[in-house]
């Protein structure tokens, strides 16, 4: 699992932690990280955030900055992990 600065990766490995994700938090001050998923959505969210996609040994494939809520992000095909992380984390 990837680490980032100041912030704390939690995984989203149960139904619910998926399904819900960062939907409606407000201030969130750590991330999450979603295993074999490609695609995420971040309607239902307050605030935009950065979202790192990985392959199946955590190297970085793609990094998306500020992303807006409202919005499905499809990551490239060799995607594995998907990290959703508060906005400014990416620097």
């Amino acid at each position: 699992m990837l680490s980032f600065k100041n912030v704390t990766i939690k995984p989203a490995n149960t139904f619910l932690s998926r399904f819900w994700g960062l939907m409606f938090k407000k201030n969130i001050n750590y991330g999450l990280m979603f295993r074999n998923c490609r695609a995420i959505h971040t309607f239902f969210m307050f605030d935009k955030i950065d979202v790192v996609a990985t392959d199946r040994k955590d190297n970085i494939i793609k990094k998306y900055k500020n992303v807006k809520p409202c919005r499905i992000l499809i990551a490239p095909k060799p995607t594995k992990n998907i990290y959703e992380l508060p906005k400014g984390t990416l620097k």
